[in-house]
């Protein structure tokens, strides 16, 4: 058992330990010592990683106050599908969050990375550019643009392009 946080009900008449642990455990003896130490009703409540990362608060990767002890009431589910979807390092430093689990940011930019890249013609894709004739080698789905390998007489380039720019080729 780690105590992580503790406060006191607005009335005073109860008190609020925050703990995590990584199994159940009975303390019931524990709550009756507390109770005569504080002279107050004691309840244990155990949060998960997440939960004391929002109460112990601090500061995030990108240097801001983290997303959980600012503003996220509901902790929704993230998968390594986001972070790959979003183009991220799948770095276990880089995507994790000061609780040890994936970002949380990650679920709310997920809406704009699937709208977006719906747009985008997916890597691999035949499209025709001003340049001639080329594949999709890669996605800045935030740019709306791809980077499109053109094979030319003078050997292949590589250029980005705008959805505007480019037509897929259909087979």
């Amino acid at each position: 058992m780690k105590l992580v946080d503790c406060e006191y009900t607005f009335d005073g008449q109860k008190l609020i330990f925050y703990f995590i642990s990584d199994g159940r455990v009975d303390f019931r003896n524990l709550v009756k010592d507390l109770a005569q130490i504080f002279k107050t009703r004691i309840e244990l409540r155990q949060v998960g990683v997440r939960d004391k990362a929002k109460l112990i608060k601090g500061l995030g990767q990108c240097g801001q106050k983290t997303c959980c002890s600012r503003h996220l009431t509901e902790f929704q589910p993230v998968s390594i599908k986001m972070a790959k979807d979003q183009g991220l390092s799948l770095n276990p430093t880089k995507i994790s969050g000061v609780c040890g689990r994936l970002m949380c940011c990650l679920k709310y930019e997920e809406d704009v990375y699937s709208h977006h890249s719906k747009l985008l013609p997916s890597i691999g894709t035949e499209v025709r550019t001003k340049d001639g004739v080329g594949v999709v080698t890669e996605l800045k789905v935030l740019e709306k643009k791809m980077k499109v390998k053109v094979d030319a007489e003078d050997g292949e380039t590589y250029n980005y392009y705008t959805i505007d720019e480019v037509k897929r080729i259909r087979k």
